[in-house]
């Protein structure tokens, strides 16, 4: 009786199975847009598709008139099943569905009703395609939606670089096989070669480069795995603004080197197993120097380790991304770049303000307030023009400098400003209000923050969206802030 129950639980309803239709004899009965949809991926197999139906869906009408599939004009007849492989009915009549079914049936043709699981012999799985590299989920027609969200997640966690990787290892497979007799030897070679440099090379297009990686590996077998470094950028905040390579990236890392900036949702996500190492900076707190950490991620890669260089926003923009790499490449440390949404883009769409408008301005500039000593100055003239919208990094400490130059330049003191805190976050914040108040403005505003000077600013007050269920547009009046305006939660009390 128990082994009765063990095997009982052990029956599927439907056997996964992948089948070969090229220049197979397949039937469509249906000219609709379901039918269109399901024409669409039997052509994609090679199937010798006949499609019945009165009259076809505009699309199929278009593949009729190049010759892909042969059309009988009409209804369906039993005698349409002689010679047939596989039946779809996709009609919306009910008689007709279950007429088909019985017909195919009788005769052991493989049979799939669109949307009645009852009448199906066989079903389409939801699939991700990653040819030759395919995954078909199947709840055997009992939650179709919980398939498509299970399609949807694994979705991102397959590069799409993995058919293209597949093809090259079918090339290699013989080459392999003639070279490690043992199963085991063949195995081990190829989990080094998908697990390492050679799927980097691939993911980058580089594939010329990624099949010389398979030669040295097949003839130098001995060598010591190399390290690489990838330079990922974080986004702003808010985890779902990570991008999707970013995401495959840190799964795969050994080791990941973070800033501060990076949210701990964004590092939750980080292979469960890698070492995460903190190498962040503050304003007026430099916990690691910066050349330590460019000793440590050559010391990391030669140590053969696949790391991630995670880095707040885009690495590339005022996130000394250009500098790391110039060490790596120095090294001989290959690498590559997964760009970030940065802190301008992100943390304004978030606040409700468009970088550029028509009406408003014409051309945006980032900027840092935050140069290297002895460095060059900024052009303020330039920046202190109208119709443009300045986004300015890392300018908390250097606002009342920044509204200084800006005003003696030409800049209206009455320019409107927006400092943005925490942007993308749960707890962001944003404060408005004008040029001439830039440094209150910053002395109150949570880090990290950006500032945006700029027209643009007043349609954060018409478009902002970002927790707008929960926020209350409130007006700080007080002799010291007089005009400060404030996006927060309403449930926080500042005063």
């Amino acid at each position: 009786m128990i082994l009765a129950l063990i095997l009982d639980d052990l029956i599927v309803d439907y056997l996964p199975l992948f089948v070969e239709l090229k220049a197979r004899s397949v039937l469509l009965v249906g000219g609709g847009e379901i039918a269109s949809r399901k024409a669409g991926l039997l052509l994609s197999t090679g199937a010798a598709l006949t499609i019945v139906a009165p009259e076809l869906h505009v699309e199929l009408q278009q593949r009729y008139q190049k010759g892909e599939f042969e059309w009988r004009e009409g209804t369906f007849k039993t005698e349409y099943l002689d010679g047939v492989f596989l039946v779809i009915a996709a009609t919306d009549d009910h008689e007709l569905n279950q007429h088909i079914f019985a017909e195919a049936n009788s005769r052991a043709i493989l049979v799939n009703v669109v949307d009645n699981q009852p009448l199906c012999s066989a079903i389409f799985p939801s699939i991700i395609d990653r040819s030759p590299v395919i995954v078909a989920i199947s709840s055997a027609g009992k939650s179709p939606v919980l398939t498509k969200l299970l399609r949807e997640k694994l979705e991102t966690l397959l590069p799409f670089h993995l058919g293209t990787m597949a093809k090259i290892a079918g090339n290699w497979r013989e080459r392999v096989k003639q070279r490690f007799a043992a199963i085991r030897q063949r195995r081990h070679f190829w989990e080094k070669a998908f697990n390492g440099r050679f799927s980097t090379l691939i993911a980058n297009g580089q594939l010329q480069q990624a099949e010389e990686q398979l030669e040295q590996q097949l003839v130098q077998t001995q060598i010591q795995t190399q390290g690489e470094l990838a330079l990922v950028g974080a986004g702003p905040g808010d985890p779902g603004l990570l991008t999707l390579k970013g995401l495959q990236v840190i799964q795969q890392a050994d080791v990941v080197l973070y800033d501060h900036l990076v949210s701990a949702e964004i590092l939750e996500l980080v292979r469960r197993d890698a070492d995460k190492i903190c190498v962040g900076k503050r304003a007026g707190n430099h916990a690691v120097p910066q050349e330590e950490t460019n000793a440590l991620i050559i010391k990391l890669a030669n140590q053969g380790k696949k790391v991630v260089r995670l880095k707040g926003g885009d690495p590339f923009i005022f996130g000394r991304g250009g500098e790391e790499l110039l060490v790596a490449a120095e090294a001989g440390i290959p690498f590559h770049v997964v760009p970030g949404i940065t802190a301008a883009v992100g943390a304004s769409a978030y606040a409700g303000i468009p970088l550029t408008h028509r009406e408003h301005s014409q051309s945006v500039t980032f900027i840092t307030g935050h140069c290297r000593e002895n460095g060059n100055e900024l052009d303020w003239p330039a920046l202190a023009r109208g119709n443009q919208t300045l986004a300015i990094y890392m300018g908390i400490m250097k606002s009342a400098l920044i509204s200084q130059k800006l005003i003696l330049h030409g800049r209206d003191p009455n320019a409107p400003v927006a400092v943005i805190g925490c942007g993308t976050r749960p707890e962001q914040q944003v404060l408005t209000g004008t040029l001439s108040e830039l440094e209150r403005l910053a002395q109150k505003a949570p880090s990290p923050a950006l500032l945006v000077v700029g027209e643009v600013v007043q349609l954060h007050h018409q478009i902002a969206w970002f927790r707008q269920q929960s926020v209350d547009q409130i007006q700080l009046i007080d002799q010291e802030n007089a005009g400060v305006q404030v996006s927060r939660p309403a449930v926080i009390d500042f005063v």
